[in-house]
C-alpha cells in the first residue's frame, strides 16, 4: 500500500503535559487517507515516550538520541520519513474537524508552493488571533516579522478581516505545510539557529529558489503558544534578536547587507536601553550576546543573493497600528 502524501509531524521535547491535551485531536482530526501523524521526540528526559507507547500505540514515534533543537529535530525527522508533503506542528496545536484538507487541496492546485500555513487562532482566547503566524507572516523593510493579524505584540480579534488566501513572506512553523522535496532543496532549517525565526529564513530561502509561500485561512487551527520559552524567557530574546541579525545577513545582497544591519545596531540598541530602563538586565544583556555571537556565527555564511526581496516592505516602526 502507497503512502500517505503528507507527513504530519509533530517534534516532541519534554511534552508529558502537551501531549494529552493536544495529540488526541490530531489523531481525531488527521484524515488518515492523506496523511499520517508521526511524533518525533528530540531526546525527552520526561515520561512522553511511555505516554506515547500507553495513550497513543499506533503513533510512529522517531526517537531522537538528543534535544537537536526545533530546526535540527524536523531535519532529521524529515529526511528519514521522505513524504511528498510534511507539515511541521507544534506540540501545542489544537485541531479542530477539516483542519488538513484545505492546505493539501491548494498544495496540489499550486505546484510553485514552498511552504503554506493555516490560520493560526488563540487556544485560550478563540476569538483572536495567536502571535506566532495569525493570518499570514510578512517582513518589513528593516526585516522585522509582522503577520496579518498581528504587529509587535499588538494581537487583533478575528472579525473574518483576513479570510482570504494569500502570497505571505512566511509561514509560521507552529504549523507550516511544506513541499517536501523544495524544503531538502533548500537546505532545511538551519540548525545553527536552534529555535526561533529558523522558519522565516527558510521561507526566505524557498522565496529567492522561486517558490510561493501562502496562507490559507479556510484551515484553521488553535495554537498555546510560548510552550517551549515564553516571552519572559531572556533566551527567547537573545534567540530571537541574534537569529533575525543571522537571517538578514544569509538573505540580503551584500550591497545593502552593511547598510541595513548598521541602522539594525542602533534600533537594537534602541530595545537595549529599554530593557534597561525597565531594570530587566537579564534581558538587556541578552541583546548584547545576540550581537557578539552574531559577529562570530556570521563568518559561518558566503551568501550573495541577487535579489533584495525587502524592497518596497513598509517599515512597520512608522506604519504600525497604534
Amino acid at each position: 500500500m502507497a503512502k500517505q502524501p503528507i507527513a504530519v509531524i509533530i517534534l516532541n521535547w519534554n511534552g508529558e503535559r502537551l501531549l494529552p491535551e493536544f495529540l488526541p485531536s490530531v489523531v481525531a482530526n488527521t484524515p488518515a487517507d492523506i496523511a499520517r501523524v508521526i511524533v518525533a521526540d528530540n531526546g525527552s528526559t520526561d515520561n512522553s515516550i511511555e505516554i506515547l507507547k500507553r495513550d497513543f500505540p499506533d503513533i510512529e514515534v522517531i526517537q531522537l538520541d538528543k534535544n537537536y533543537g526545533f530546526a535540527g529535530g524536523y531535519n532529521r525527522a524529515i529526511e528519514a520519513t521522505r513524504y511528498r508533503y510534511t507539515l511541521l506542528l507544534n506540540s501545542d496545536v489544537e485541531t479542530p474537524e477539516g483542519w488538513l484538507e484545505p492546505l493539501y487541496r491548494w498544495a496540489l492546485d499550486h505546484p510553485d508552493m514552498g511552504a503554506a500555513m493555516p490560520k493560526i487562532k488563540s487556544y485560550r482566547q478563540r476569538d483572536m488571533f495567536e502571535y506566532a503566524g495569525a493570518s499570514g507572516g510578512f517582513l518589513d523593510r528593516n526585516g522585522y516579522p509582522y503577520c496579518r493579524g498581528r504587529v509587535f505584540n499588538n494581537v487583533e480579534y478575528d472579525n473574518g478581516q483576513y479570510n482570504d488566501p494569500a502570497e505571505v513572506f512566511w509561514a509560521t512553523g507552529a504549523a507550516m505545510l511544506v513541499d517536501t522535496d523544495a524544503y531538502i532543496a533548500a537546505g532545511g532549517l538551519d540548525e545553527d539557529f536552534f529555535a526561533h525565526m529558523e522558519e522565516i529564513d527558510l521561507c526566505w530561502r524557498l522565496k529567492l529558489a522561486g517558490r510561493h509561500n501562502y496562507v490559507v485561512p479556510q484551515s484553521v487551527v488553535y495554537h498555546l503558544g510560548g510552550a517551549s520559552l515564553d516571552a519572559s524567557n531572556p533566551r527567547k530574546t537573545y534567540l530571537n534578536f541574534r537569529n533575525n541579525l543571522l537571517m538578514l545577513h544569509k538573505n540580503l545582497p551584500r550591497s545593502v547587507r552593511r547598510g541595513l544591519l548598521f541602522k539594525r545596531r542602533l534600533l537594537d540598541t534602541l530595545a537595549w536601553a529599554r530593557f534597561v530602563v525597565q531594570l530587566k538586565w537579564r534581558h538587556a544583556a541578552a541583546i548584547w550576546r545576540a550581537h557578539r555571537d552574531y559577529a562570530f556565527m556570521r563568518n559561518n555564511y558566503d551568501t550573495d543573493p541577487s535579489v533584495n526581496m525587502l524592497t518596497g516592505a513598509p517599515n512597520i516602526l512608522i506604519n504600525r497600528k497604534p
